[in-house]
Order: structure tokens, then sequence, then C-alpha cells
């Protein structure tokens, strides 16, 4: 697996590409957008780490063009702590982000369930597994060992769209014009109360698996994680 780091950062440089490489991943590494742009164009990574606050693009631009093209797994590694640069990330089509400073073994995880989602893209999954928690697809409905959980439509739907993305941030926006359309992407009060009523239905275990990302949207948290 090829990684394209994009940072400016020589530092992050210096940690992520032995860490990475004895991980079993190739490096390839940029300091700016314009070069990095260039590079994901050239090689074909199989994902890219980027940086929000690059000398010569801004990260958001980064992230917008090689959207254009490319369709890579992105992560972001930033210490912008505002919530807005977070989803403003997410909503352009990065598929997670990590906030400096940052663990290892954090990185990795996120890195593996975001390779993982781009191996099955292809794929037609007819349901998935989270933990105890099948989500059949075909049927619309869920299972917690084997027992159909009395879901309404509106909250399998819920529960659907984020096991389709399991271990990916789903913005508030996105979960929002997803299920209930453009008219509503302010609704989160509004969101926050299906998400209350899926936890209950989905068992004692639910905080662990249906995460809250303050600010930012939910996740279906995927048991590596």
């Amino acid at each position: 697996m090829r990684i394209l780091i994009i940072d400016d950062e020589k530092q992050i440089h210096r940690f992520l590409r032995p860490a990475l490489e004895a991980a079993g991943y190739t490096i390839v590494q940029a300091e700016n957008g314009a070069e990095g742009l260039r590079l994901a164009a050239n090689n074909a990574p199989d994902l890219v780490l980027l940086d929000l606050g690059l000398p010569d693009i801004d990260g958001q631009d980064v992230l917008r063009k090689l959207r254009s093209f490319s369709d890579v797994p992105v992560i972001i590694l930033s210490a912008r702590e505002q919530e807005a640069e977070k989803i403003a990330a997410l909503d352009n089509g990065a598929d997670d982000y990590v906030e400096k400073p940052f663990a290892l073994g954090e990185l990795l995880a996120r890195m593996r369930a975001a390779l993982r989602r781009k191996a099955s893209s292809g794929k037609d999954a007819e349901s998935v597994r989270i933990g105890d928690i099948e989500v059949d697809f075909l049927r619309g409905e869920a299972r917690r060992n084997g027992e159909v959980l009395p879901l309404t439509r509106r909250e399998f739907s819920l529960l659907a769209l984020l096991a389709r993305h399991s271990g990916r941030v789903l913005t508030h926006r996105q979960l929002l014009t997803a299920l209930w359309g453009p008219a509503h992407t302010e609704d989160i009060a509004y969101l926050r109360v299906y998400v209350w009523q899926l936890r209950r239905k989905l068992g004692p275990e639910a905080e662990k698996i249906l995460v809250n990302e303050p600010g930012v949207g939910y996740r279906l948290r995927i048991p590596e994680e």
C-alpha cells in the first residue's frame, strides 16, 4: 500500500515515515499542496494523509482539487481545532480526521478502516456486522445476536447509512441531507433525538458503537477502533 503524506512539518515526516514503513506501507511525501497534488496524480496512492495548514495552497483547496480527479481515501492531519474546519474537510470529501498531536495506534486504526472501506466500496454488500449488531440492507432490518430490533423505518435508515460508512465520520449536514433533504441541514436537535432513540434500541453497548464526534457528527465504530 502506498501512502502519500502532504504536510509541511518536517518532524511529522520524520515521525511518520519510519513508523508507517515499519507497518508495511510505502511512503511518498510532499511538503506543500502543489507537490502533493502532482504526486497524487502521478503515483496513484492508496491513501492520503493531508495537513490543512500548508504554505502554498490551503488544505481545503487541495482536498477539493484532489477530489476532482481521485476517490482515494483521505485522512486529515491537522492542529486546527475549530469544528468548522473539521466539518468543511469532511463535507469536501475527507474520509476522516486526526488532530495533532495524535497517537500512532489511533492513526493506524483509522488508516486500516479507510483502506477496508475503499477495498469493499465496489461490492454490493447485503449486510454489515458491527460487534453484536448485524445490519441487513436487503431485509431492511437490524439484529442483535439474531434477534430483530424494533426499529422504525427512519431509525433503520439512519443506522444503515452509518453502517455503509462504518468507521467514517458523517457530519450532521451529510446525515440530515441524506435522511431528510437539504431543507433540514440545520435541524441538528432533530437528529439528536433519532440518535438517542436508536442507541436506546441498540442496547447497553450502543454508546461505544454509535459514537458522537462533538460538534461534527456521528461515527459507527468498527470493533478494531
